[in-house]
């Protein structure tokens, strides 16, 4: 059975790389960039985007974290968190464009047992997206509650 860890195999400080990466297409980021209804033309009108800083458009950054944390989800959270509590500093220091693939990383930073949930713990975790060169493309801090390692 495929899942992630539980609160006591999490380590704080260990690099956990998520792959394989995934390629953004056009596709993806229209089809996200509409049905959150997100009318932003950086996303949308090639023609009006040429004309923009960086040239073309740009994909959906919340497609991005999206993206980000579901790259996670089979090596870290599959069947083994109860919840997530919460998004803490969230950048996007520079874009990703169709046709970039993103990969992401995750290092625990914290972790404590749950004072008022037995057999659970809360985990702070930050993940890193970076495209094919290497570039830092987003960052996100978040935190989740995990199932402690079951006894039986």
């Amino acid at each position: 059975m495929q899942r992630g860890l539980f609160f006591e195999e999490l380590e704080i400080g260990v690099l956990y790389q998520h792959r394989p990466g995934r390629t953004m297409t056009e596709t993806d980021n229209v089809l996200f960039t509409t049905m959150t209804m997100n009318t932003q033309a950086l996303h949308l009108d090639a023609a009006w985007s040429e004309g923009q800083p960086f040239g073309q458009r740009l994909m959906n950054s919340m497609f991005t974290l999206a993206t980000m944390v579901g790259q996670s989800v089979a090596q870290l959270t599959q069947g083994t968190i109860v919840a997530q509590l919460g998004m803490g500093e969230i950048s996007f220091p520079h874009p990703l464009f169709h046709g970039d693939t993103l990969y992401t990383e995750t290092v625990v930073t914290e972790k404590r047992l749950s004072a008022s949930r037995p057999g659970q713990g809360i985990v702070t975790m930050e993940h890193t997206g970076r495209n094919q060169s290497g570039v830092v493309v987003g960052k996100a801090s978040r935190t989740a509650l995990f199932w402690l390692k079951p006894t039986d």
